[in-house]
């Protein structure tokens, strides 16, 4: 049985990196814009009258850094999920510019609707998740995706005038594309989900590293105070010792334990 390609405008199947488990590149259209995602299903997909829960996955980074990799996705939608993960505009051959959070978060909006019309996906339980920079492309859809189920932010940014201000390397870059927090308040203001808390309408789980030096484990205390103060339900998760990157029995455990939560959610 072959996949329901009709939600894309292309659809290319890429080598598996982990069995049971095909692997695709998809364009579509955000804004008018073509642009590009991961999308790793699993063979239970393709079995009669599957129904597959799924998981929008908000990548890291820019350009080359914290993209998509078909390991991770891969590993995920072997625990049954159907994961679709955007490049985000101007990001590996896909038209438009990496706004960092502004409008190419339609990006990531665009592709919660082609998870709710893939014919074998569970409209009623599609979860997004964001690592990293991620994190703020994941609460924005958590706010502006009607009927997104949970909300999952690993590692991830939650206050970007927070970013500027912890990550000097970045600075030139977020200087380029948002401006200078200080010039351009209303750009970094707008970045940041923490101001939005009581649009978010699911249970958003925090998992955050107490060691991260790329994103400090401010981001996660910042969040989980806002989603107090907004009455918002949530939970948060501390990986002692963990930095940016989760390895090993860390990554295996957390891993495990997100998609038990994810499952749990009804």
């Amino acid at each position: 049985m072959q996949l329901d390609t009709s939600p894309f405008v292309a659809c290319t199947p890429e080598e598996t990196v982990h069995p049971g488990v095909r692997l695709y590149t998809v364009s579509y259209y955000s804004q008018d814009l073509l642009v590009k995602a991961a999308l790793a299903v699993p063979e239970a997909y393709f079995q009669e009258g599957a129904c597959l829960s799924a998981l929008l996955y908000c990548r890291g980074g820019i350009k080359g850094v914290g993209r998509v990799r078909p390991e991770r996705i891969s590993q995920m939608a072997a625990f049954g999920y159907v994961v679709l993960a955007p490049h985000y505009r101007g990001n590996e051959g896909g038209e438009g510019r990496d706004e960092f959070g502004g409008a190419d978060r339609h990006d990531v909006f665009a592709a919660f609707e082609l998870l709710r019309n893939l014919e074998k996906v569970d409209k009623g339980r599609i979860s997004v998740y964001g690592f990293s920079r991620g994190g703020v492309m994941a609460l924005f859809a958590a706010m502006e995706c009607k009927g997104v189920l949970s909300c999952v932010v690993w590692s991830g940014v939650s206050d970007m005038f927070l970013t500027y201000e912890e990550r000097v390397d970045l600075r030139r870059m977020l200087r380029r594309i948002i401006g200078h927090p200080r010039k351009q308040e209303d750009a970094y203001r707008d970045r940041t989900p923490l101001y939005r808390m009581d649009e978010i309408s699911c249970p958003v789980l925090i998992i955050h590293g107490t060691e991260d030096e790329n994103v400090g484990v401010e981001h996660a205390h910042k969040l989980a105070d806002a989603l107090i103060r907004a009455g918002k339900p949530y939970e948060k998760w501390l990986a002692q010792g963990a930095s940016h990157l989760f390895v090993g029995e860390a990554m295996e455990m957390y891993t495990r334990k997100m998609f038990a939560w994810l499952d749990a959610q009804s």
